[in-house]
């Protein structure tokens, strides 16, 4: 049996006489799996969060079966296990933690939420070493850009990180949406930048459909609250999905060419997809167009809500005490689409990135919170006296909770970036390495 050169991949100009049919089955299935994983990013999502799923991109089940290319082991991949030493922070212990988020302040009685850790399927990941993270940002800065689930991550970091130093806030406005803190021994510096569309935004409409505020985003232009501040960052961590679920109108090059649930006549409803799409492309490209940016970007992936027996404006609620198994659920509908559509732009702008020298890491935090309906505020973010119009929270986390192990992926990846460099700075630092 003979194969030309002209029949191998690469142009490689080689002449296999002989070979056994098995050993060419083997080469070729080889190479086009190689193929498949370059051209098509979202392979090596995990088969058990999207068994018998599809997307409207057309990826089935099928596309996203196999192992992470490169890696030895997927951190993203595996199980919830049970660990009695946790939480490392109490509710007490933290001031960085916000009321919504603060379940044991108003009565959650249950307490096993905050006393599980991930598991990957082939390899350990580290429980959060705060002292070790200090070092190795020393001197670096790092901002959170998206939503309040965002917000919500840099609060966890703030209270992980209490156990070594508390920052001091260095915030230039007063507001809220945009603090910045600093830790002075280290001269590292962690801010958040609100912003949930992560485009140009406004409320047009303080009701709208569905009383929840209907918005003018405007796809192709750049939110100028955090695109105008980014350069200084050495970490940029960007994520959003939730806001896209509310009406909006969508605008391109001034002009709006469509809605997603706006309920206006001779207005085409584009979908929530078609936005979610178009603002990561842009926010992207807003990074990508940064001409001092040295930075690393990571896409910290969309985190699923649990409502269950309605939705969240009807009656919906997360009642559920334990983590999922990986085979008792898996990604499905709208949350496997907007993951899929997510990590898709980020592959554009990694590649797009690469001519710069920008360097994009994904920050994969979907499978393992999906796995987590136990997780949740629910009705634990206020008094149950208190007058307020707020519904049951299944959007963001309490604290602590299973959202910490989103800075245990975050500190595995910057030890990784570190390399060898890293290393040598924790064996020369022993008396800086200590924890309270």
């Amino acid at each position: 049996m003979k194969l030309h050169a002209t029949e191998l991949p690469f142009g490689k100009k080689q002449t296999l006489r002989n070979t056994p049919k098995i050993v060419l089955l083997v080469i070729l299935t080889l190479i086009l799996l190689t193929l498949i994983s370059f051209h098509y990013p979202l392979l090596g999502y995990p088969s058990v969060l999207v068994k018998n799923s599809s997307s409207s991109s057309g990826h089935t089940a099928e596309d996203l079966v196999g192992a992470r290319a490169g890696k030895k082991c997927d951190i993203y991949s595996g199980e919830w296990v049970p660990n009695p030493d946790a939480p490392y922070y109490t509710n007490t212990t933290c001031w960085a933690i916000h009321d919504h988020q603060n379940c044991m302040k108003y009565g959650r009685p249950d307490s096993e939420f905050m006393k599980w850790r991930w598991k990957p399927d082939d390899c350990e990941l580290p429980i959060f070493n705060p002292a070790q993270f200090l070092e190795l940002v020393r001197g670096k800065s790092m901002a959170f850009v998206g939503d309040s689930v965002g917000r919500n991550q840099m609060q966890s970091l703030i209270c992980l990180l209490s156990r070594v130093e508390y920052p001091v806030d260095v915030s230039y406005t007063p507001e809220e949406k945009f603090k910045r803190w600093q830790y002075t021994n280290y001269n590292f510096t962690i801010a958040t930048f609100w912003t949930p569309y992560l485009v140009k935004a406004e409320e047009a409409d303080s009701n709208g459909p569905t009383l929840t505020g209907l918005f003018n985003i405007y796809l192709d232009e750049f939110d100028k609250d955090w695109t105008t501040q980014i350069e200084e960052f050495d970490y940029v961590i960007i994520s959003a999905g939730h806001w896209f679920f509310r009406p909006s109108m969508f605008y391109e090059n001034g002009q709006l060419v469509g809605c997603h649930f706006c309920q206006k006549k001779n207005v085409t409803d584009l979908t929530m997809y078609y936005g979610y799409r178009k603002a990561f492309r842009t926010a992207f490209k807003a990074i990508n167009s940064l001409e001092k940016f040295k930075g690393i970007t990571f896409l910290r992936t969309f985190a699923p809500s649990h409502f269950e027996n309605g939705i969240w404006n009807e009656g919906g609620n997360c009642v559920r005490r334990r983590p999922f198994m990986s085979n008792e659920t898996h990604l499905e509908g709208v949350d496997l689409e907007l993951y899929m559509t997510q990590v898709e732009e980020f592959r554009a702008a990694e590649r797009k990135g690469r001519e710069r020298g920008l360097k994009y890491r994904l920050l994969d935090t979907t499978q393992a919170m999906l796995l987590r309906p136990d997780g949740h505020p629910s009705s634990f973010g206020h008094w149950p006296h208190e007058n307020v119009t707020l519904y049951n929270d299944c959007v963001h986390w309490c604290l602590p909770g299973p959202i910490d192990t989103w800075n245990d992926f975050l500190l595995e990846m910057l030890k990784t970036e570190g390399g060898k460099s890293f290393d040598r700075r924790l064996h020369s630092s022993d008396g800086k390495m200590k924890i309270r």
